[in-house]
């Protein structure tokens, strides 16, 4: 889950933060506060900082070389050959799901503004997560088992044995068009991050970090974004867990963290917010609980949290796998959400006054640990920037290649071809988000801010489709590429037409809800699906597959 770069920003519509605002808080906003702050730094904790992040940056760069060794085929390089165990699909969905976000932008609106915000939004995500492993994982390893599916272009595609690939091609389209500005936010996060800990300049961190995350992703594919996956989703973990529980001591017990909340107006309040300006108790309204909770819907038609279904090893690890992440999903947003009501208390309002309230981590991890420590929680955060860009860089290479470069340019291409025009165009897709993320002009920032609706594009467009196309027979060809291009066309056009923001409705909720009744219309007035089709329904739910 990525957002761009802007600061919190207070509704004209409703007397509480947006819930726009809170999604907007990207890696880019790893930031301002470094930069104030670094000369309060000494060269010794600076250098140990370093001396962590570059340990951290090698061991990436190690786990790519040593799962390349395991990339023999085009299954192999882009689902990881479908061996993943339940724990490392687990925490890889999580982690390319949550990255920097939950570290800065969830805790940050928190901290600004309460519990309100926050909690409905983790509400949403954990029943998403929740409904996505319960309904979507296990059925979706089946169908794309039977149908040599690698992605979701090609599951849709293939399970309406479509001849020409129309919908394989939209999709791949859609793929590829929001990717690119998500992996341009990821290369401009570490930029910015070392530009203000150590005043590098920020085009050489953003060269540095984008040799890195081609590096490890085109030699390592999917068994090495997975392996970092685990690996970060850990050690965010220790970290929120260490953090929250530590501060809670130091501070005297959750009683007294508690007692400290509950003296600002609407703070811990779920139907009311805190106005840090006037330091008074607003209205939360029921709209916006609304907004926030659909971000769970997003979920059903995620590209990279999909593939990490398709890829474990056996149906039936998915219970487990389930298991592992909505408890992870539940621990680490109530770490997060207590961390930033601890954070208001240990650290105070002085982050509100730069604007800086997505800094609280940073700054109790600041406060409570050895430089090298923090260094290591700060490493944490770059993992978590390039982690979710390694996901998306290897979707968007899986889509071009399997999708249209070989149904359409080279259908009589060997797997070894694929592998090496993937790893070409992950090459590609992040050179053009490294020169989209270098570029200062006003183009290139209204690249950027496609990165807002691309949550909301991908859970319109495919959501309801793959969720029709897992449980309704009766669902057809047409039914699905009207839905597809019906749930992006009214995402963008009411995002862009500025109705999300004079309605307060988030804009996945319209476009979520008109691929649905568009792709259920149109395929109960069209042509029912033939018997293969029908089979192939059939075939995909045995669960003896």
């Amino acid at each position: 889950m990525h957002f761009s770069c802007k600061a919190f920003v207070f509704s004209k519509n409703h007397n509480s933060v947006t819930f726009q605002s809170v999604f907007k808080i990207q890696k880019n906003i790893i930031l301002s506060i470094f930069w104030q702050e670094r000369k309060y730094i000494s060269t010794e904790n600076q250098i140990c900082i370093l001396i962590s992040i570059v340990v951290y940056l090698l061991l990436v760069l190690y786990i790519g070389i040593l799962c390349s060794k395991k990339n023999d085929n085009v299954g192999d390089f882009y689902l990881g050959g479908r061996k993943l165990g339940p724990l490392v699909t687990a925490m890889s969905a999580e982690a390319s799901d949550m990255s920097s976000w939950l570290l800065m932008g969830l805790p940050g609106v928190a901290y600004l503004s309460g519990v309100a915000d926050a909690s409905w939004t983790a509400i949403g995500l954990a029943v998403g997560t929740y409904l996505n492993f319960l309904l979507v994982a296990k059925k979706i390893r089946r169908y794309s088992v039977k149908l040599g599916a690698i992605t979701i272009p090609s599951f849709i595609s293939k399970r309406y044995g479509e001849k020409k690939p129309v919908i394989m091609c939209i999709a791949s389209l859609i793929i590829l068009i929001f990717f690119v500005p998500y992996v341009a936010s990821g290369l401009a996060a570490i930029g910015k991050l070392f530009n203000s800990l150590f005043g590098w300049d920020y085009m050489t961190a953003l060269i540095i970090g984008a040799i890195v995350i081609i590096s490890y992703t085109s030699v390592g594919g999917f068994s090495a974004v997975a392996t970092m996956d685990l690996i970060q989703s850990v050690i965010m973990s220790i970290a929120l867990v260490v953090i929250t529980v530590f501060g809670i001591a130091q501070a005297g017990g959750l009683d007294v963290v508690v007692e400290n909340a509950k003296s600002m107006a609407g703070y811990l309040s779920f139907t009311q917010t805190h106005d840090a300006v006037a330091g008074v108790a607003k209205p939360y309204p029921f709209l916006n609980i609304a907004s926030m909770m659909a971000w769970g819907l997003g979920y059903f038609g995620m590209p990279h949290i999909l593939v990490r279904f398709m890829s474990i090893e056996k149906p039936s690890m998915v219970k487990k796998s389930a298991t592992v992440a909505i408890i992870w999903v539940v621990i680490a947003l109530g770490a997060v959400s207590v961390m930033a009501i601890l954070g208001r208390m240990i650290v105070g309002p002085e982050l509100l006054e730069s604007g800086s309230q997505s800094m609280v981590f940073i700054a109790l991890a600041k406060k409570y640990f050895h430089p090298l420590l923090a260094g290591l929680l700060m490493s944490a955060i770059i993992a978590a920037s390039m982690s979710t860009a390694d996901s998306q860089l290897l979707v968007a290479s899986s889509s071009f290649t399997s999708d249209i470069y070989k149904p359409l340019i080279r259908k009589e291409a060997k797997d070894k071809e694929v592998m090496w025009i993937g790893r070409a165009v992950v090459v590609i897709v992040a050179v053009v988000a490294f020169f989209i993320a270098s570029s200062k002009g006003s183009g290139a920032q209204a690249i950027m801010n496609l990165v807002e609706n691309a949550w909301a594009g991908f859970g319109s467009a495919f959501g309801p489709v793959v969720i029709l196309s897992l449980f309704w027979k009766r669902f057809n060809y047409q039914g699905a590429l009207a839905g597809v291009i019906a749930g992006a066309v009214v995402d963008v056009v009411w995002l862009f037409s500025g109705l999300s923001a004079q309605t307060g409705i988030y804009e996945l909720i319209p476009g979520f809800l008109s691929c649905l009744v568009v792709a259920v219309v149109v395929a109960l007035t069209t042509k029912a699906p033939d018997e293969a089709i029908v089979k192939i329904y059939e075939d995909a739910v045995n669960p003896e597959l």
